[in-house]
């Protein structure tokens, strides 16, 4: 039906005839010339009609926004100032001969254009008028370019692309499972991945040494804008590696798809370690973009008589820090106020401060309300260990030391967007030497990452200090986002069984991983990987604000399909058949 797509004429095809089709995206009727601005996935070109192709001029008159059209005309280069060079067709227009109206369409809810201000309710439940827009278009042609980058750059490393199952068993991996109902074996489940995690260590088990998979997956959790309850993740393997090899692998392929797709090279990744990132940023996702460090500052507090900062700082769990907004000066009280509630919502219970306003003029040139609570010699040892100068402004940050990580660390991100701090660009690093367990609510060791994980001691050390043992694990971090994480694995029965009795769960793992523990006595080879969030990989490669851009059908912040009306109920057929039963909600 078409010789060339609309995106596609360029000067050089000056005087050939072209037939394309498309979708009407403007259509502007200037004293008798008609001009039509059609659009496919390649871009618009400007189709002109004019009273002397008698039919097709009546036919233009009369198509409007969103019709489905098939034309027929010549390549001509536009008038001299009429070029367009906001378009990569600007040079050119087509004059038409032939248009022919496949569908009309009626007026969709809401303007097409590159960037639409539609509500989002109303882009989901529309999402297919919606991926008509130039700019979603262009999300998912990059995301389908990186995803062939991957494969490509992958092979080349001799990785196998292997499926691995959607329909697996409930396992423990931090989030919410996606159940599924067996017709054929009545009340038992099926359990859809958070992970291809099990699978992908077995099929190291079964020697094929190399695999990756762009893999889907599901978890049942709260989602916000960088999360979606079925994703797409890369999910890379390898035998005989240590964790080095993983990060150079993953690393190679990271500077390739920006490389490919945005045209930078990027330099080699930093390395910290996660003490290092929490000591220095309160956060073990940095933005190395952001200037912003945290100072601790326990040792000069530890002898003060203001027992909000002495007593944290004499407290094994605590810690104090200071954080210096340079040009912070300039908030206001109102501004300060704000900050203080904004920290409030991470669990600190105020926010002290000290604003610089003359150096030179001693204690007279400060301004803070703890001012009578430190001795001089300490504030003059706070402002030069943070290095103020006229016009900063330092915060503080007391009390347990998660608290103070957690909301120092989202000051030290806010403070950076208020001021204007972070730089313009892509700043990736690597996050290692991770705490292997945190305590969950219930007071026992949790994996920071996942169960599997390898310890970098021995079993009997594991099993006699599980909250002090390191993790062979690694987390790619990209402008505050993690990307990924991975870890070497335990290729020893004996290091799988302790990390399960570490966890509380000695009798429960052998149960539901019999079949992994049965595997490892078979000759395991040691082995790694990572899974790296590709939604997220190309959201940020393209720089939009949500993942949901970069997908084709994402679902809503309540994990719903507005466009399909998903989750929807099924028919009581449906339910006997699987010996099922829905229950009413109870009022309280």
């Amino acid at each position: 039906m078409r010789s060339h797509y609309c995106g596609e004429l360029r000067a050089t095809h000056v005087g050939e005839t072209v037939a394309l089709t498309g979708w009407v995206h403007r259509r502007r009727d200037h004293g008798g010339v008609i001009f039509l601005d059609i659009r496919d996935r390649t871009g618009i070109v400007q189709v002109v009609y004019d009273p002397d192709a008698k039919d097709s001029f009546v036919t233009a008159d009369r198509v409007r926004n969103e019709y489905v059209l098939r034309m027929l005309g010549r390549v001509r280069r536009r008038q001299e100032g009429a070029e367009n060079p906001n378009m990569a067709t600007g040079e050119i227009e087509v004059l038409g001969s032939e248009l022919e109206v496949l569908n009309r369409a009626q007026t969709p809810p809401f303007r097409l254009d590159e960037y639409s201000d539609a509500g989002e309710d109303v882009r989901l439940r529309h999402r297919y008028l919606d991926l008509r827009r130039p700019e979603m278009q262009q999300h998912l042609r990059i995301r389908a370019r990186a995803a062939a980058i991957v494969r490509r750059y992958l092979e080349e490393q001799g990785f196998w692309e292997v499926e691995t199952p959607t329909l697996s068993r409930s396992t423990p991996e931090g989030a919410r499972d996606y159940l599924v109902p067996s017709r054929t074996h009545p009340g038992h489940f099926f359990a859809l991945p958070q992970s291809p995690q099990i699978y992908k260590q077995l099929l190291m088990m079964s020697g094929l040494d190399r695999y990756y998979q762009l893999a889907r997956c599901y978890r049942d959790e709260d989602l916000r804008h960088d999360r979606q309850p079925e994703f797409t993740q890369i999910d890379i393997e390898a035998s005989f590696v240590d964790e080095q090899d993983i990060m150079d692998v993953t690393e190679g392929m990271i500077k390739r798809l920006f490389q490919a797709l945005r045209g930078i090279e990027l330099a080699d990744f930093p390395v910290l370690t996660w003490e290092e990132a929490m000591r220095r940023y309160g956060s073990d996702k940095p933005d190395l973009r952001n200037p912003l460090q945290l100072v601790d500052m326990a040792d000069l507090m530890a002898a003060v008589p203001f027992k909000v900062f002495s007593g944290p700082a004499n407290d094994l769990q605590g810690r104090v820090v200071a954080l210096k907004a340079p040009g912070g000066g300039q908030l206001t009280r109102r501004a300060i106020d704000a900050l203080t509630a904004f920290v409030g919502r991470y669990g600190a219970k105020g926010l002290a401060y000290i604003k610089v306003n003359d150096l030179a003029q001693g204690m007279d040139g400060l301004q803070s309300p703890i001012l009578k609570f430190l001795p001089e010699a300490v504030v003059q040892g706070t402002l030069s260990r943070v290095a103020a100068k006229d016009g900063d402004l330092v915060f503080f940050g007391a009390g347990k030391a998660a608290v103070v990580n957690l909301s120092m660390g989202a000051l030290r991100d806010e403070l950076g967007r208020v001021l204007g701090l972070v730089e313009e660009g892509f700043a990736p690093l690597w996050v290692v030497d991770w705490p292997l367990f945190e305590t969950a609510a219930n007071g026992a060791p949790t994996p920071m990452h996942h169960p599997f994980t390898r310890p970098k001691c021995s079993p009997k050390a594991l099993l006699a200090a599980p909250l002090e043992a390191k993790a062979c694990a690694y987390d790619l971090v990209l402008n505050g986002n993690e990307l990924g994480g991975g870890s070497l694995r335990n290729h020893s029965e004996d290091m799988q069984k302790a990390v399960f009795a570490a966890m509380n769960i000695a009798n429960e793992g052998a149960v539901k991983f019999g079949f992994l523990l049965d595997a490892l006595r078979y000759g395991c080879p040691p082995h790694g990987g990572i899974a790296l969030g590709f939604d997220r990989l190309v959201m940020l490669l393209v720089g939009a604000g949500a993942i949901r851009d970069v997908i084709a059908f994402p679902k809503t912040q309540s994990a719903a399909c507005l466009m399909m009306a998903a989750p929807s109920e099924v028919d009581e057929q449906q339910l006997r058949e699987l010996r099922l039963r829905t229950r009413p909600q109870s009022a309280g």
